[in-house]
């Protein structure tokens, strides 16, 4: 497939969480993704050490397996985050904000019921586990993967395809792991990427928080 030819910036304010606009009935070529991969591995990671693996996933009974440990996980997360989307949805949250929150919920539940339809899924991976360990040790692990990620990501995005980054299958990461054969106590999961054609390639950049609110200069 050919490149969608988006500036950089283009490119970096247009590649969106896809969830509905994923086209389930057409198979992702292995070519393309691998394309995003070797771009992906070309991003930067702690001592350029490079502990990343990606595990692509495209058979249907495993994606099926994936599907049913996903939708276990999502039910989980709901349950949890019950109380706090009720307070999110209260008459104090200003109305824009209760309905962005509606459609965010209502795009992730369909991803959810759909996730075993998606074509291809890639499951980064990171070594060592960083379970327990100290905030400084956490970011070097996990910032020497995140990078390679979001640079996949991107590349899907030139490529005409779509990606969302999930993760509440990571509630059931063990079964995952003896699911895919990824050695659980050495290798930590990452995130869930499902990975698919869009459907149109019409996607525009999204409402943020005026920059004011965020970026501080000197001091908070």
């Amino acid at each position: 497939m050919a490149s969608l030819n988006l500036t950089p910036d283009e490119l970096l304010t247009t590649t969106r969480s896809v969830r509905k606009r994923l086209d389930f009935s057409r198979p992702v070529e292995p070519e393309l993704i691998n394309q995003c991969l070797e771009l992906a591995v070309q991003a930067p990671s702690g001592a350029n050490s490079q502990r990343w693996h990606f595990v692509v996933v495209t058979d249907a009974d495993k994606r099926a397996a994936l599907g049913e440990l996903y939708r276990k996980g999502w039910a989980k997360y709901t349950e949890e985050m019950a109380p706090s989307r009720g307070a999110a949805t209260s008459k104090a949250v200003p109305d824009d904000q209760a309905a962005t929150l509606a459609r965010v919920l209502d795009s992730a539940q369909y991803l959810a019921d759909h996730m075993h339809e998606v074509p291809a899924m890639l499951i980064p991976c990171v070594r060592p586990r960083t379970d327990g360990l100290p905030a400084i040790a956490q970011a070097g692990v996990w910032g020497s993967v995140v990078p390679a990620v979001w640079s996949f990501m991107l590349a899907a995005r030139a490529r005409g395809l779509g990606t969302c980054w999930t993760t509440v299958h990571l509630y059931h990461e063990q079964e995952v792991a003896e699911l895919l054969g990824i050695p659980f106590q050495r290798v930590m999961q990452v995130a869930l990427v499902p990975v698919a054609h869009t459907l149109g390639a019409d996607f525009k950049p999204g409402a943020r928080v005026p920059l004011e609110k965020v970026a501080h200069w000197e001091t908070w």
